[in-house]
């Protein structure tokens, strides 16, 4: 598959671009130092994700885009003084710009990292955790809010996945996935989340659904079990 990745260079984008090669799909990574990765099966392209023009022409002939979008610096100056590089609205406004760009050149997979605690997970949250959210993040999970509000309403195939804190070290095994917002603790690696963001642009179980992503460690590993999306809703169960 041709596939597209925006927000590339960042921790998740560049999981997702190697997961996507080690699996034979041919990307385009887009950044704004996206040809930093250009290499084997790796089209690197440096541009902004809120410019529809640079965006229109990265989307034409894909089959599936993925988005990692964020923002890279650190949290406490975005805070205070808002961040210096990048929007403070580039999830959501980067979103749109992509889904708008999707559905003139009819490229249906969407598959967009969001964050554990926005949206219908937001009551799950540690209590520690939801300070965090308010104290310190309460601007980018905003943004995050209304970048899923974006994805759902876009009329695409979508999956917006859900990661709980990201670490970089590689935790063994996959994610535990979960269409209720149920999580088995609060890290997970970007590797595991890269290879689910891989699964959800290949497979269609999880299209029209939030998905939340955690570790499941070995002393509570069990065959993860997850419901397959129908019209009418989550129905039947499938394990992987």
């Amino acid at each position: 598959m041709q596939v597209l990745v925006v927000g590339a260079t960042g921790g998740s984008g560049r999981a997702a671009v190697a997961e996507l090669v080690a699996r034979g799909h041919t990307v385009t990574a887009l950044s704004r130092h996206g040809s930093t990765l250009a290499g084997p099966g790796v089209r690197g392209v440096d541009g902004d994700a809120t410019d529809a023009a640079t965006v229109d022409a990265v989307v034409a002939g894909q089959d599936a885009v993925v988005v990692t979008l964020g923002i890279s610096e650190s949290p406490v100056r975005v805070r205070l003084r808002g961040p210096a590089r990048t929007p403070a609205d580039v999830r959501s406004r980067g979103t749109r710009t992509v889904v708008d760009a999707m559905r003139r050149h009819g490229v249906d997979r969407l598959v967009v990292q969001t964050s554990y605690g926005v949206g219908a997970t937001r009551p799950l949250l540690p209590p520690a955790t939801r300070l965090v959210f308010a104290l310190l993040l309460a601007p980018q999970i905003a943004d995050t809010e209304r970048q899923a509000r974006v994805v759902h309403s876009s009329g695409l195939d979508w999956v917006e996945v859900q990661p709980v804190n990201l670490v970089d070290t590689d935790l063994p095994g996959p994610a535990f996935a979960s269409v209720t917002g149920e999580q088995r603790g609060m890290t997970v690696s970007r590797t595991q989340v890269a290879r689910f963001l891989v699964d959800a642009v290949e497979d269609d179980a999880y299209v029209g659904a939030g998905v939340a992503l955690s570790h499941l460690t070995p002393a509570r590993a069990t065959r993860p079990r997850r419901r397959r999306y129908t019209p009418e809703g989550f129905s039947s169960t499938v394990s992987r």
